[in-house]
């Protein structure tokens, strides 16, 4: 299974925002919030110059693509299969990304990031209505109960997680504990990113 195994932070400064690849509060985070406006490279000392309306599409595409830590092939896939549905293909595309089961996990608050639920998911770690699901993929649906395995329950980080009593979990997720059931699929209000998802639609439309 194809993923980018390169410096996170790297990516974040790129795009000039916090993607949220690396936990909160840790010391990469930290750094990396000292070092957000600085580009990557020989040259990112430069700072940034006003790019084209091509690039503010790319830029966004890029910016959305690695935040659910997808790859180019993986994100024109959801692009396309979004284009084949009635209504807004941009809010479309929104909700198939939701829709994943790494991000359904990391949106319950049982992941600290999208890419530690890729790893809980692709490790056997969860249950989807009682059956072990691990492709990341996987697109949820209404009624869907999701849940971890105990092993998962025990790690460090997830504890951590259930223990903060201030989360408060999606209102298309209805959660309970360690337990979280798909009440609606999600819409567009749903996704509080700062995403203009119009530009990767003119992006795959050039």
């Amino acid at each position: 299974m194809a993923r980018y195994t390169g410096p996170k932070n790297r990516l974040s400064r790129r795009e000039g925002i916090d993607l949220g690849l690396k936990t909160v509060g840790s010391k990469a985070q930290i750094s990396l919030l000292r070092r957000i406006g600085i580009i990557p490279g020989a040259h990112g000392v430069k700072g940034r110059r006003k790019i084209s309306d091509y690039g503010a599409q790319l830029r966004e595409k890029q910016k959305v693509k690695r935040m659910y830590g997808l790859l180019e092939r993986q994100f024109r896939k959801v692009f396309e299969r979004s284009k084949k549905w009635k209504g807004n293909t941009g809010e479309k595309l929104l909700e198939f990304l939701e829709r994943r089961l790494d991000n359904a996990v990391y949106r319950m608050g049982l992941a600290p990031t999208r890419g530690f639920s890729r790893q809980v998911v692709t490790h056997g770690h969860v249950m989807v209505n009682g059956q072990k699901v691990s492709i990341p993929s996987y697109l949820i649906s209404v009624g869907d109960v999701i849940s971890l395995k105990t092993k998962a329950l025990a790690m460090s980080p997830v504890q951590k997680l259930l223990e903060d009593k201030a989360f408060k979990s999606p209102d298309w997720i209805e959660r309970q504990g360690p337990v979280g059931k798909i009440a609606r699929l999600p819409v567009r209000t749903d996704v509080q990113e700062d995403i203009n998802e119009q530009l990767i639609v003119e992006h795959y439309s050039r």
